[in-house]
């Protein structure tokens, strides 16, 4: 990255606007590195500046005439882009649901998966594994009964991987894994979370060319026609950057990033255990979700920080279904992460 930026200052090094779907070396890298024997080609890889952007760019793609579903709890961006576009009914305070969004419930007594026989056809399925907040990554035979359910009900998966490289068991890391999926979905995911790029911002969403609306009609023609309106491309010095993420010793660092967020969850899965608390998530995911029985998830949210000065986030900012619940998170510094596990231990032993 700092080579490209120096290069910005020299007339050979120097390049202006670039493809808005993103530079041909980076979309050949992550379709080889991520979706190899997966039949997704570099021209069905879009890049972006984050998952959260392309997103909103879907919403506007989909228009304020779709319906959705979202996964109960699930990563705020979704419904609120949702009632952004103006898809939605109004707030109904008694239950903390919009109007006219499917929530589907994901908790430990259904394994953190839909019952599918329950939930109405919408037109968007939005679906996140490993999933944030629960840290759930959902199975081979759970991704498969979802893609069959998009496909006898005519909807579109937009399905979001950008917790992917923290699976550790064989659950899928991509959607395209399951047969029959390229022609019902949409990935997007992200080097947020892999390359600590939170800032940097760069991401990608593939649209396989196997996608059609209902009319035919490619459904990547007309996101690449939503990209080129709505942006000019990522970044040329943060695309440089993801070259040498995907590069063998940036795929090793990655690794040892992710490693290293890893061992982090396990400090705070020990910590909440050994305290009588059950825990979800946390294999698959940077993300361990307490159960607090019976309590307000702010509540809870308020004890931890005015007692112990640790931030944790209340499961309700994920919806109704994060009642009872908070997040607690491993990005963080193994001294901090071991500092706020010795609090914790301490406000409720």
């Amino acid at each position: 990255m700092a080579e490209r930026a120096h290069a910005l200052s020299t007339i050979d090094g120097y390049s202006g606007y670039g493809a808005e779907q993103g530079e041909k070396k980076l979309r050949a890298a992550i379709a080889a590195t991520y979706y190899a024997d997966l039949g997704i080609e570099d021209s069905d890889i879009f890049v972006s500046d984050g998952a959260k952007c392309d997103i909103s760019r879907l919403q506007v793609l989909f228009g304020s005439n779709v319906t959705i579903a979202v996964q109960d709890p699930s990563y705020p961006a979704y419904v609120d882009s949702s009632v952004i576009m103006g898809q939605t009914d109004l707030y109904q305070q008694d239950v903390q649901k919009y109007g006219n969004i499917e929530y589907m419930r994901c908790g430990p007594e259904n394994g953190f998966f839909p019952d599918l026989s329950t939930v109405p056809r919408t037109d968007i399925i939005f679906f996140c594994s490993p999933n944030n907040p629960t840290g759930a990554a959902a199975s081979r035979d759970q991704l498969t009964k979802l893609v069959k359910f998009a496909k006898d009900n005519g909807s579109i998966i937009v399905y979001d991987s950008a917790y992917a490289m923290y699976i550790s068991d064989d659950s899928p890391k991509s959607i395209f894994e399951i047969p029959g999926a390229k022609e019902v979905a949409i990935e997007t995911a992200s080097f947020s979370k892999y390359a600590g790029f939170t800032g940097v911002r760069l991401g990608w969403t593939v649209v396989p060319k196997e996608l059609l609306f209902s009319d035919g009609h490619p459904v990547a023609k007309d996101f690449n026609r939503i990209v080129c309106t709505c942006f000019n491309g990522a970044s040329n010095i943060a695309q440089a950057g993801g070259l040498a993420c995907l590069s063998p010793d940036g795929l090793k660092a990655m690794q040892d990033v992710v490693g290293f967020y890893k061992e982090n969850t396990e400090i705070i899965v020990e910590t909440f255990t050994s305290l009588g608390f059950n825990v979800y998530g946390a294999k698959n995911a940077p993300y361990v979700w307490v159960h607090f029985p019976g309590r307000n998830s702010w509540d809870v949210f308020a004890e931890i920080l005015e007692k112990a000065n640790v931030v944790t986030t209340p499961g309700t900012g994920f919806g109704p279904g994060g009642e009872g619940f908070v997040r607690v998170s491993a990005f963080g510094h193994r001294e901090n992460i071991i500092e706020a596990a010795r609090r914790l231990k301490q406000l409720y032993k």
